[in-house]
């Protein structure tokens, strides 16, 4: 049987080839390889950036984010080339680099800039071929994961509050916002300041993007600051900065967690799914963080999740 092309050494020839044509001196250097995953591998070639997707990622879904990201130019960082290429069986995007967030300065953290992308991505009118946003089944997998990996004393309480969940929490059944463009996956791994350093902010990654409910491109720090991972004051300035946007996923005032409870109980369940996994798979205990995730998990089994009016139909 004839072994499969490597894929990362041909994803560094192709970047490396990309980069040239976009410069005619270009500062060559050691080509970095910022992912190598099988959800996605990511290399870097001066200011270049070339992302091998999924392997079961459709063409022509991925074509049309990519359109969003080239049309929102002040919001998405817009690819280099509007369709993918190919590559031993993989779909691969081309793009300028952006500086990321420097998780060694969390005081420098942009929330306020976070905020308003947010806003302005669901305000913007989503095409209607667009997919739908596929956070929902990314958390899916992370409790299949968890499912499949050697049984483990966590995974009761996390279980249970996934089965908690309304249908379409679960990826089970159609989301109830099948308008509002939505990125899927927000975090701040998900900001890079484009033209590097000093650009403005902008967001990368739509392997997700679609329309969907956008409660949920809130939900990953909602959950952290309902853990008590996230400081309040940083909180604060992110959901501040989504309301003085415009961000239609929560009223302007007042209590935002009617809309927020469900989708942060669900990266809660994700988070602390995908923990689980990786101690099993390290043969390790879980750290501090992950138990934290753990407990919330078991205190959602003795509040029933809030269900906002249009979700309870």
């Amino acid at each position: 049987m004839t072994a499969a092309p490597p894929l990362l050494p041909d994803l560094t020839a192709q970047v490396t080839a990309t980069a040239h044509t976009r410069a005619s001196a270009c500062p060559c250097g050691i080509t970095a390889t910022l992912a190598d995953r099988p959800d996605g591998t990511v290399v870097r070639h001066a200011d270049t950036v070339a992302k091998a997707h999924a392997p079961d990622t459709h063409p022509t879904d991925l074509t049309r984010r990519l359109t969003v990201a080239v049309g929102l130019p002040d919001v998405l960082l817009p690819p280099l080339v509007p369709t993918p290429a190919a590559l031993h069986g993989r779909l691969v995007t081309f793009w300028p680099y952006g500086t990321p967030v420097d998780p060694d300065d969390p005081d420098a953290a942009p929330w306020e800039a976070a905020g308003t992308l947010l806003a302005r991505l669901h305000r913007a009118p989503a095409p209607a071929d667009l997919p739908r946003m596929r956070g929902p089944a990314k958390a899916a997998r992370a409790v299949a994961r968890l499912r499949d990996a050697v049984p483990h004393p966590a995974a009761t309480p996390v279980l249970d509050a996934w089965a908690a969940l309304p249908a379409w929490a679960r990826a089970e059944a159609p989301m109830p916002d099948t308008s509002t463009l939505c990125h899927g996956d927000l975090h701040l791994g998900q900001l890079v300041r484009h033209p590097a350093p000093a650009g403005p902010w902008l967001l990368i990654d739509v392997d997700d993007l679609g329309t969907g409910v956008p409660a949920w491109d809130l939900a990953r720090p909602a959950a952290w600051y309902a853990c008590g991972l996230l400081p309040p004051d940083e909180w604060a300035r992110f959901l501040t900065a989504y309301r003085l946007a415009g961000g239609p996923a929560v009223p302007a005032d007042g209590d935002p967690w009617p809309a927020l409870d469900v989708p942060a109980r669900a990266l809660t369940v994700q988070s602390a799914a995908r923990a689980i996994a990786k101690a099993v798979a390290a043969g390790r205990a879980l750290d501090e963080v992950e138990e934290s995730l753990v407990d919330a998990c078991a205190r959602m089994a003795s509040v029933p999740p809030q269900l906002a009016q249009r979700d309870a139909k």
